[in-house]
């Protein structure tokens, strides 16, 4: 009754055992002050989880405070945080409260904690020790009595192992472990999800609810779902919202599932990689594939232009002949004496230097930087041509040692 209460109460649908054990364990820790870490992928629905254990804690009464750490700029991070004094650096024109003193009493959720850069680690890690801080420019400690929990969807202890994230903080954010399971487990729960999040379309734009045969409910239960439960909602208002019929097939269903492939087939990933960074790198090199394909296809269009253009008989060469047969005119052969004299004095020049090979992040590195030249240094615009996120954009050019572009 109280797991059926709690879903109710924070409109969680599902009845997965995995989920409900993972609600079980934030219900028993919810009572006590210890540091909890929630883990999941990206759209699992990691932020109800906090919210859960300070509904049912001591600290009901006091703040709530969620923060997303991916999304401070790193020069800002320990202002927001602990807070600052007048004068500490320039625009501090007053002392400003950060979000741990603000949370005295109560609970602060920092989501997507494996973005901290490591010296905000070690201020929290004295935060998690002794429960004092130092706002930027201060020279006392205060005092603050705050219960942390943290969630994110990278691996830590692979993050530990490369030297992203320090041992001891994991270890005092580890205390209580919950972990969330991907849609993909909870095959049971897609159908349930699904009807929900159509109902409520339905509902707010006065529109018969779309319902699933068979093949639907098959296709929607086999797929690997790499968004969870947000993509789950998107498909399912975009069909709601697009199709005139409101019985679904599985041939709708199809056209809503990028890469439709069944569960059967296991994700090839790297292990060393989580799954949002996999995602980002595939997106990259498709990026870089499409503008090659773009550049090939321009470059035999001026080729075929310019021998249309020639009044002298071209040879023929490598290039010519990639040129697709009659995609483009071509200018009949007429023979010329100052084309002769102009080819006799020519010679084919050959690269014997030696090759560079294109690895992977190189070619990365060439896709932003072409991004942000075609866009005057503008991040948002460069993210959004690479199919990528501005905070993923700003993380790979601190990774891939971007500095100026030219």
């Amino acid at each position: 009754m109280e797991l059926t209460t709690i879903k109710q109460r924070f409109g969680i649908i599902g009845n997965d055992e995995s989920l409900n054990c993972a609600l079980e364990i934030a219900l028993r820790v919810a009572s006590t002050d210890l540091s909890v870490l929630v883990t999941g992928e990206s759209g699992v629905g990691k932020e109800f989880f906090p919210q859960i254990i300070h509904a049912n804690s001591a600290r009901k009464h006091g703040n709530y405070i969620a923060v997303n750490c991916g999304a401070i700029p790193e020069g800002t991070i320990d202002s927001e945080l602990f807070g600052h004094e007048k004068g500490a650096f320039t625009g501090a024109t007053e002392s400003r409260k950060g979000y741990f003193e603000e949370a005295d009493g109560g609970t602060i959720f920092l989501d997507e904690v494996a973005e901290l850069p490591h010296t905000t680690q070690v201020r929290l890690l004295r935060v998690l020790q002794t429960g004092e801080f130092m706002r930027v420019g201060a020279s006392k400690s205060a005092k603050t009595n705050v219960r942390v929990v943290a969630a994110t969807n990278i691996n830590l202890r692979e993050a530990v192992s490369n030297g992203r994230f320090r041992e001891d903080l994991y270890y005092r954010l580890n205390t209580v472990p919950i972990t969330i399971p991907p849609l993909r487990e909870r095959k049971g729960d897609i159908t349930l999800l699904f009807r929900k999040f159509a109902t409520d379309i339905a509902t707010q734009y006065r529109m018969p609810v779309i319902t699933l045969d068979d093949e639907a409910r098959h296709l929607l239960e086999n797929y690997r779902w790499p968004g969870n439960i947000r993509q789950l909602k998107n498909v399912a208002e975009q069909i709601s919202a697009v199709e005139e019929t409101r019985l679904i097939t599985g041939e709708i269903i199809k056209k809503y599932l990028p890469d439709s492939t069944p569960n059967t087939i296991p994700m090839v990933m790297s292990g060393s990689a989580p799954a949002s960074e996999v995602n980002t790198e595939r997106e990259l090199l498709y990026k870089i594939l499409f503008d090659l394909r773009s550049d090939m296809s321009e470059m035999k269009r001026m080729v075929a232009e310019l021998l249309a253009e020639k009044s002298y008989d071209a040879p023929k060469s490598d290039i010519a002949g990639l040129l697709p047969r009659g995609s483009y005119p071509i200018a009949p052969a007429v023979k010329s004496p100052a084309a002769e004299a102009l080819y006799t004095d020519t010679e084919e020049v050959v690269d014997d230097g030696p090759k560079e090979e294109m690895t992977k992040e190189k070619a990365q590195k060439e896709a932003i930087i072409r991004a942000l030249k075609r866009h005057n240094g503008k991040r948002r615009d460069a993210a959004r041509e690479l199919f990528i996120s501005e905070r993923t954009l700003y993380r790979k050019i601190k990774e891939l040692g971007i500095d100026e572009i030219p």
